[in-house]
């Protein structure tokens, strides 16, 4: 049994979180999911966190097949639709099998699929940092009370803003982060209005993110440090590491 220490930290909270990488967490009995809750899986992999406060941790990554938008800068089109079928059962023994302490369950859009609340429950039971990336269009309130909510509010240059799910800017956890993945300057004055709207920044955490080959890093740096001091600056990091690859990454 290898022990994993990992000292989490964000500008909200900071966590000590201690894993013991084993066969099976609190005598959990994956077989009892066999067979059940059957999900639409894209893929499962490893990689580093690209993103969010965690961006440099060691990751699984849990992908759900399918979306109920189209957005206009989306890098993940190959998860919109199809996905292999596996029970709760299956995807936990595999996760396992990778033996990392963090987990981070996305898209497509994963809560389209009723089951990954109780994906994510089961992973935090067994101890794991979870993460699930949605894009705030779902209520996300269900989501057990340990999962780290990475949620993403729609801009104009989406083509698909407006259609954020009130439940998911109210009652907000300290541990939440909301993104907006910014393609110009529109994106980020609304971005900016939406956080003071909605004081935001008193609750969690706010990320900007420049749409890859779309907006500049450094443009988007300019506004945080002269306009938004409050937000941090979201680079996908992956990218930067893995500029050829996509699927898997």
């Amino acid at each position: 049994m290898r022990k994993l220490n990992i000292l989490f930290k964000s500008q909200r909270y900071s966590t000590y979180i201690t894993h013991f990488t084993q066969s099976r967490f609190y005598n959990s009995n994956n077989a009892s999911y066999d067979g059940k809750y059957s999900m639409k899986i894209c893929e499962i992999f490893t990689s580093i966190q690209g993103e969010s406060t965690l961006q440099g941790l060691p990751c699984v990554f849990v992908r759900l097949a399918g979306c109920n938008l189209n957005c206009s800068y989306c890098d993940t089109q190959y998860a919109r639709e199809g996905g292999t079928d596996m029970s709760i059962g299956e995807i936990l023994t595999k996760v396992e099998n990778l033996s990392f302490s963090f987990i981070c369950i996305t898209g497509g859009e994963p809560l389209i699929q009723t089951d990954t609340l109780l994906l994510a429950q089961e992973c935090v039971i067994r101890g794991y940092v979870v993460s699930v990336e949605t894009n705030g269009t779902i209520d996300a309130s269900q989501l057990h009370e340990d999962v780290i909510r990475i949620i993403d509010i729609k801009c104009p240059g989406s083509g698909e803003h407006g259609k954020t799910h009130p439940e998911n800017i109210v009652n907000l956890r300290p541990a939440d982060e909301f993104k907006f993945v910014l393609n110009n300057r529109t994106d980020f004055e609304y971005a900016r209005e939406f956080v003071k709207k909605h004081r935001l920044t008193d609750a969690c955490t706010v990320l900007l993110s420049p749409a890859w080959n779309i907006l500049d890093p450094d443009v988007v740096a300019e506004w945080i440090l002269h306009e938004m001091p409050e937000a941090r600056l979201n680079l996908q990091l992956h990218k930067i590491i893995w500029p050829y690859e996509s699927k898997g990454r």
